[in-house]
């Protein structure tokens, strides 16, 4: 007689608890560093780049950090708004500089990392294709923040804009994304995730 694991997935793609509450952890831990760079470190920066505005979006990747993270440990559909939209809320409740508008930029940079591995069929996670997925999921918010942020840029100045967020979502997204997977992998904490096993 078969036995069957009532607890068991129904499928590959189905979430575990440990998989909403790991994620959810991760997620409210970087809407805090959220906080805590808008506080602290966003003025320093646009400070710096104010003899050139555009070349501030070089800061993009920090906000697509949770959209890769997820997607890179749970390796599932939704896994990117999830994790994005957690954090952005976290960042929200606590204060920032943008309001609630944060929600609709959780939602276009959580929509280029999950289309991007939706393309993959979630079968890929390669520190490649983390880098690929950050810079897909730049683009979609530059989109957004062009209407949004900088609607009178000149031709020129949204180029280097855009230039700067995908550079930015590859860099700090993709490989700073890989790193902090592998980086938490290394300590154990992600045994119960493919991403903690293929660290061994």
């Amino acid at each position: 007689m078969t036995t069957i694991n009532k607890n068991a997935p129904k499928s590959a793609y189905a979430w575990r608890t440990v998989d909403l509450v790991t994620a959810a952890i991760i997620a409210a831990a970087l809407g805090v560093a959220f906080w805590g760079y808008d506080s602290l470190i966003y003025p320093a920066v646009g400070a710096v780049t104010a003899f050139y505005p555009p070349i501030g979006e070089l800061q993009l990747g920090v906000w697509i950090l949770p959209a890769v993270v997820g997607m890179l440990l749970i390796r599932k559909p939704g896994a990117a708004i999830f994790a994005e939209l957690i954090a952005a809320n976290i960042e929200l409740l606590l204060g920032n500089t943008w309001g609630i508008t944060v929600l609709v930029s959780g939602l276009a940079q959580a929509a280029g990392v999950e289309i991007m591995f939706a393309l993959l069929r979630y079968k890929r996670f390669s520190i490649r294709w983390a880098a690929l997925g950050g810079a897909f999921s730049a683009v979609f918010e530059v989109f957004y923040e062009y209407y949004a942020w900088v609607p009178d840029y000149s031709f020129t100045n949204k180029l280097v804009y855009m230039l700067c967020g995908v550079i930015s979502g590859a860099v700090i997204s993709g490989f700073g994304g890989w790193a902090i997977v592998r980086g938490l992998a290394k300590t154990g904490a992600l045994s119960a995730f493919a991403a903690g096993r293929e660290s061994k």
